[in-house]
């Protein structure tokens, strides 16, 4: 299994690959990433699909986002969303100051917004290739 060969200093952000929202979220925190915390995986890849496993996540409760800390710990929906934008720093990271709401609210809010997210954004025929300066942030 390739996740051994995990960076174990990089938290990792599988995402949906063919979602425009989400390719477009993956791009801000990459612009904005000045710290080189995260690294990309979709979750459609081979490696993606692999992680889920490891950790044993169910993606039919969760296909949209998730936050890995290898060896440490997984988030999913709102928790990791705002866990990413708390790293971010700047006014994204004020987006961390709804963490004291239950998560049964925060994650209803992130379920609506995922439920519609092809709808309102649409989505990729394939997932995104990075350019050559991007590539190195992707596993």
């Amino acid at each position: 299994m390739m996740t051994e060969n995990l960076p174990k200093d990089k938290k990792i952000i599988l995402f949906d690959g063919i979602c425009n929202l989400c390719d477009a979220t993956v791009q801000y925190i990459i612009k904005h990433d000045k710290k080189d915390i995260f690294r990309f995986v979709p979750l459609q890849s081979e490696l993606g699909q692999q992680i889920v496993r490891h950790i044993g996540v169910d993606t039919s409760k969760t296909d949209s986002i998730l936050l890995y800390q290898p060896g440490y710990a997984y988030y999913y929906k709102a928790e990791a969303a705002l866990l990413i934008a708390k790293e971010l720093g700047g006014t994204v990271s004020l987006l961390s100051m709804f963490s004291f709401l239950p998560k049964t609210i925060l994650n209803a809010v992130y379920d609506y917004v995922a439920r519609n997210r092809y709808k309102w954004y649409g989505k990729k025929q394939e997932c995104m290739i990075p350019t050559p300066e991007m590539k190195a942030k992707f596993l």
